[in-house]
């Protein structure tokens, strides 16, 4: 599928997606991140690895719009310690 990241067009498919992330660690996953496999890898993480450019060159919401149509589910990850999961009020650290 044709991608266009940073104002350069890309072929990309799920597949080649799967098999350039093989072998790469996922950095801690905080805001958005893609789901592929059982891992969680932080998009722009994602973007930098498939596109082979500086993370600083393309948003976050432009790889989240090209892994959402290639099928990749997308999430956002909330910072550890920023609510309370069950109240969903900020948390008290002391």
């Amino acid at each position: 599928m044709r991608c266009v990241i940073a104002r350069f067009p890309f072929e990309l498919t799920k597949a080649g997606v799967i098999d350039s992330m093989k072998g790469v660690k996922p950095e801690p996953a905080v805001g958005d991140v893609v789901v592929i496999g059982r891992r969680q890898f932080p998009v722009k993480q994602v973007g930098e690895v498939v596109t082979r450019q500086d993370r600083r060159d393309f948003s976050a919401g432009e790889v989240t719009r090209a892994m959402t149509k290639l099928g990749f589910t997308c999430l956002t990850v909330p910072a550890a310690g920023t609510t309370d999961p069950v109240a969903g009020e900020p948390s008290e650290t002391f």
